[in-house]
């Protein structure tokens, strides 16, 4: 059993709830509680309590990328000579104006930043790295292109709980 804040623990109930709403979150309650061995009244409330906690931060749609015409990703490798709040505020403001970037972490080691940018195609990245480049001063920024998507998944693994 994990404790996720003051008298929130999660318990081996949670976590299936948990599973089966990582692979469709549009399952009727009744059909999940069905699945864990409840009746649907205490597994909404389950449910709920979770969103309360902060477990659960929301419920989207996952889109198909080639069907949206972004089926090019691109991971972005920045560094930086720069390390002050200032510069970091800045990049992260430019950062946060393209849409095309939807993944972006502060790393450890050689790289300072990666990003991962989703695109129709090369062209369309350029304009995105110029717009990367033209609202902060970068070191170096070295781009790869994904060549094959071997794996891909929004669920979390929750072996660990």
């Amino acid at each position: 059993m994990l404790f996720i804040g003051a008298n929130v623990k999660l318990d081996s109930l949670d976590i299936k709830i948990l599973g089966i709403l990582q692979r469709d979150a549009e399952q009727q309650v009744a059909h999940i509680a069905e699945q864990i061995g409840l009746s649907a009244t205490p597994c909404w409330r389950r449910i709920q309590r979770l969103k309360e906690a902060g477990v659960i931060t929301g419920t989207v749609a996952l889109l198909d990328p080639r069907k949206v015409n972004v089926a090019v990703t691109v991971f972005v490798s920045v560094r930086t000579s720069t390390h002050t709040q200032e510069w970091l505020d800045r990049f992260t403001a430019t950062v946060d104006a393209i849409p095309e970037v939807v993944e972006f972490y502060r790393m450890s080691g050689d790289v300072d930043y990666l990003l991962r940018v989703v695109v129709p195609d090369i062209a369309a990245y350029d304009a995105v790295y110029k717009r990367l480049i033209s609202g902060t001063n970068l070191h170096d920024v070295s781009s790869s292109f994904a060549m094959q998507e071997l794996k891909q998944t929004t669920a979390l693994p929750l072996g660990y709980i």
